[in-house]
């Protein structure tokens, strides 16, 4: 399993940060290049596009790392949608509004909670009103599907997809991710792991920086693009038999719905190539 080009984002479900580079934005890696900051989302989904392009363009393969989850836990793409993870991106897709000062996701959010009879699975309203369906804390909650992804069950330190706000809350990330992912495989031809053979010219992968957390402590810099610029390097750099042992998941719910976290089990390996 081989790739030309690594890139690797480092995702936020946020408004725009303004101008000037910090941390808790979005952040992009890829092999051989400086990370580059993103104020919003759409300065993010065009550079993105560009350099999907320009590898095209050169006959390059190229993967693409984001740092949140790809699918929910079992259960929730036929449950909202009636179909599977790749048409509940598109359905994502459909319903997020998102601007750089303003988006729909936890009206959205609360709107899927109604929808499903349930005070959850979603929680964590970050906005001053009340929203309906969507509770601020987890006072009264109730999940009709798992908490958590099979992988999350074994990476220390992951988060709920279904917490929205909070310290290290990644929830707002998928709500805002996936539709840009779902326009990115609309415009080019992307297989995504691990619901997808890696045979298409690009590859969306999901990564987790923490699987390199004791890497990442002792380097310096904004801590976003020290991530994302040791793991498009590291990734890069590994060995096709390598990358392909940590692209071959064994667990059926995560190939056809859950997705996995690329390197989870390597992460010993993972932060050696790393350093």
């Amino acid at each position: 399993m081989t790739f030309d080009r690594v890139m690797m984002v480092d995702w936020s479900g946020g408004n725009d940060r303004g101008p000037r580079p910090t941390r808790d934005a979005i952040w992009i890696g890829e092999t051989g290049r400086a990370p580059v900051y993103c104020r919003n989302r759409q300065t993010a989904e065009d550079l993105l596009s560009k350099r999907i392009t320009d590898a095209l363009a050169a006959g390059a393969r190229l993967m693409v790392g984001f740092d949140f989850p790809f699918g929910y836990p079992v259960g929730m793409a036929q449950a909202i949608c009636g179909g599977g993870v790749l048409d509940l991106w598109d359905w994502l897709e459909a319903r997020i509004e998102d601007t750089p000062r303003a988006n729909n996701r936890f009206d959205l959010a609360g709107g899927i909670n109604l929808s499903l009879g349930t005070p959850g699975p979603f929680w964590g309203n970050g906005l001053k009103r009340d929203v309906p369906g969507l509770a601020r804390t987890k006072a009264g909650y109730a999940n009709p599907f798992d908490d958590r992804r099979v992988c999350e069950t074994r990476s220390r330190g992951t988060f709920t997809v279904w917490q929205l706000a909070g310290a290290g809350s990644v929830g707002s990330q998928v709500l805002m991710g996936l539709p840009v992912l779902a326009r990115l495989r609309q415009r080019f031809p992307v297989s995504v792991w691990p619901f997808e053979p890696v045979d298409a010219p690009v590859v969306f992968t999901e990564l987790w920086p923490g699987l390199i957390e004791p890497v990442v402590r002792k380097t310096a810099g904004i801590r976003d693009a020290v991530q994302v610029d040791l793991l498009a390097h590291g990734i890069g750099r590994l060995n096709p038999d390598r990358l392909e042992a940590m692209l071959a998941v064994d667990v059926p719910d995560a190939r056809t719905e859950e997705g996995w976290i690329l390197g989870l089990g390597f992460e010993e390996e993972l932060q050696d190539i790393c350093r």
